[in-house]
């Protein structure tokens, strides 16, 4: 459920006219809804009660500091990948010891920064990461608390470019080699095991693959105990899916379910990873037609509409070949065509939809991209020099902005003319 609904015809997102928000902010402009962001959260979160878990939320899928606020004050963490998502979390207010650091390239500054600000877990992917993270840590005088990735091969059936869990993936360490980098931890000095982790992939629309993947882990954690080393965190990653177009992702209380009855009896305190599942449907992304434009050449007329949003704003339909539902602001009672709905990006590949019935549009109509909250504006660029666009958010009947669209003078903020170039 989220609550962007038609009203009179008209879209509106809660109590507030889609189309009210565009004359007042420009396009393109992504807007996400407060009531929907917390609802989601809820479901999610509340469907492991009654076992010790936290939910830190994947800030990568969306990393607006007014979204990770939120969830902080729902009691969510966070999950990230680099420096720049640590600051992010901590500028939210979210509390460090409910943050978990992941990622394959973490520098040793990165690795200073996350012991500095007292995090929960630093999930470790590679036996260098942990030598690096174990020499930090000893220059700091302190343990730093870490899991490990390990990578269960298991097929999470969903796109190669998100699946993160095979052989093949460049993530994490081959669960078959994992226990000597336990065993070499639990001799060092700068290190402290207080956890394992595993992430599969995203976008997955069956239980079945965490299934596997938790009795997979389940078992190494016994390896583990038998080595004499226990485990607090059993951080189990993210990945449920969402409806894009005719996917049956399963609902988040079904996935809960299995993973609890799964993970009876084990006594550690579990992390999830969700972002697509809660942010996916709570966000869309505005963008206003520019022209309507039919190239005729052999046998077939093809049809373009052409709008103020790119590949640059919105990459997933270029980058994955995904599907988003693009409906108009507002309805009216004329016919369909069958349109390529494209940008301004110098780039054929620049598109947002290929071959969807819409109905008829004209200049100056505005355009709903649904489903937009995940991977939107954090893959966004400023590719052919266009300013990144605004973010909304809604609560009721109010609305603000939480990112100011940029500039063009925000696009060169930086850069400069070196002096042997001066005439």
């Amino acid at each position: 459920m989220n609550h962007f609904e038609y009203k009179d015809g008209e879209l509106f997102c809660e109590e507030v006219s889609v189309t009210q928000i565009a004359k007042e902010v420009g396009t393109p402009f992504y807007l996400y809804s407060k009531a929907t962001l917390s609802r989601h959260f809820h479901v999610f979160d509340s469907g492991f009660e009654g076992i010790d878990h936290i939910t830190c939320f994947a800030v990568k899928s969306c990393s607006n500091i007014a979204v990770l606020s939120l969830f902080g004050d729902l009691g969510g963490g966070a999950d990230i990948v680099s420096g720049g998502e640590l600051f992010r979390a901590l500028k939210a207010g979210i509390d460090p010891r409910r943050i978990i650091y992941s990622g394959v390239g973490k520098t040793e500054k990165e690795l200073r920064y996350g012991i500095q600000s007292g995090i929960l877990l630093f999930n470790v992917e590679s036996e260098q990461e942990l030598h690096r993270l174990n020499k930090v840590a000893g220059d700091m005088g302190v343990k730093a608390p870490v899991a490990f990735r390990v990578n269960p091969d298991v097929d999470a059936k969903t796109h190669a470019y998100i699946s993160t869990g095979l052989a093949k993936n460049k993530f994490g360490i081959p669960i078959n080699e994992a226990l000597d980098l336990y065993l070499q931890a639990a001799e060092m000095e700068g290190v402290e095991v207080k956890g394992v982790s595993c992430h599969i992939g995203s976008q997955l629309t069956l239980i079945s693959p965490f299934v596997e993947t938790l009795r997979k882990l389940k078992a190494f954690v016994e390896r583990l105990t038998d080595n004499g080393i226990s485990i607090d965190y059993l951080d189990l990653g993210g990945g449920v899916g969402i409806t894009y177009d005719d996917e049956e992702p399963p609902h988040p209380k079904e996935y809960a379910k299995a993973i609890k009855e799964e993970l009876a009896g084990l006594p550690v305190t579990l992390i999830l990873e969700p972002g697509r599942v809660i942010v996916g449907n709570a966000g869309i992304m505005v963008t206003e037609v520019q022209y309507t434009k039919t190239n005729r050449g052999g046998e077939q007329e093809k049809h373009f509409v052409v709008v103020d949003a790119g590949m640059n704003d919105l990459t997933r339909p270029s980058l994955y070949g995904a599907f988003h539902a693009i409906q108009p602001v507002k309805k009216k009672n004329v016919a369909t065509q069958v349109v390529d709905i494209v940008g301004p990006i110098c780039e054929t590949g620049d598109f947002l939809a290929k071959d969807r019935k819409l109905p008829k549009v004209e200049q100056g109509d505005l355009l709903a991209v649904m489903s937009a909250g995940a991977y939107g504006f954090t893959m966004a660029s400023t590719y052919n020099s266009r300013p990144r666009g605004a973010e909304v958010m809604v609560s009721g009947d109010q609305f603000a902005v939480i990112r100011a669209r940029e500039t063009v003078e925000s696009l060169i903020q930086g850069e400069s003319i070196p002096g042997f170039l001066e005439s």
